[in-house]
């Protein structure tokens, strides 16, 4: 075992460095969120605007960029996940004596803490089987229509497969139940990641937690916009 091992060992074993690994990898994800709402919302500008960001993503670091992106983030939400359930099971067996009082105190966001990391966890599995492994769709097979008239040559149409993706109610179901568990878990997360890396203070506490609580909002809002316009609103259809 190499001292960057035993470092890293170190840090993971103790709960502190625990909740340093939660508030680093949740800066990642919350900024990751952000970015990836923006490329998304795209798709209310057409398909010539999505597809050909979808092509940029694809070939930056001539194609190599995209995927070291996704297994970045792969790794900062599985260690968020387990270090945010570990930390959970520690705090409820510190404070079995003191249960009343903190069960009073804490937000029901931060009680479930632990169940919405799963299920976003398992929304993410879902979400790259259904848009990135296209597993179980003929997604692969879509061209882009436009592109080919124009230019004679092919191009994924990543704009009608989020159209396709959403026009099936049972997907659209479990998005929305997830994107609000996941506005649920921003709310609470966001004020954490604050406190852990000591930037909270009495003063700024009700700030930082107004300001998460409207960073979740925006998040939720935004990434629900797209699912509940084409379904219910037949956008793109």
């Amino acid at each position: 075992m190499n001292a960057l091992t035993r470092s890293f060992s170190a840090i993971w074993n103790s709960s502190l460095g625990k909740k340093y690994i939660v508030a680093l990898t949740g800066i990642v994800l919350f900024l990751f969120l952000a970015g990836h709402l923006i490329g998304n919302l795209l798709v209310f500008v057409g398909r010539e605007a999505f597809n050909s960001y979808a092509v940029f993503l694809h070939e930056v670091g001539h194609g190599m960029g995209v995927w070291v992106a996704r297994l970045v983030l792969l790794a900062c939400l599985v260690a968020h996940v387990i270090a945010t359930i570990q930390l959970t099971i520690q705090n409820r067996s510190a404070r079995e004596q003191y249960q009343n009082k903190n069960t009073i105190q804490a937000t029901l966001s931060s009680r479930i803490m632990m169940w919405t990391g799963l299920t976003i966890l398992a929304f993410v599995i879902y979400h790259l089987l259904h848009f990135t492994v296209r597993f179980s769709n003929s997604y692969n097979d879509y061209i882009d229509p436009e592109y080919f008239a124009e230019t004679g040559l092919q191009r994924q149409d990543a704009w009608k497969m989020v159209i396709d993706g959403f026009s099936w109610f049972p997907a659209v179901f479990f998005y929305m139940v997830a994107l609000s568990l996941l506005c649920s878990h921003l709310s609470h997360g966001v004020s954490s990641v604050f406190q852990t890396l000591g930037f909270r203070s009495k003063k700024s506490q009700d700030l930082i937690r107004c300001g998460g609580k409207i960073y979740a909002f925006v998040i939720w809002a935004g990434f629900m916009s797209i699912p509940v316009a084409i379904y219910f609103f037949k956008f793109g259809r």
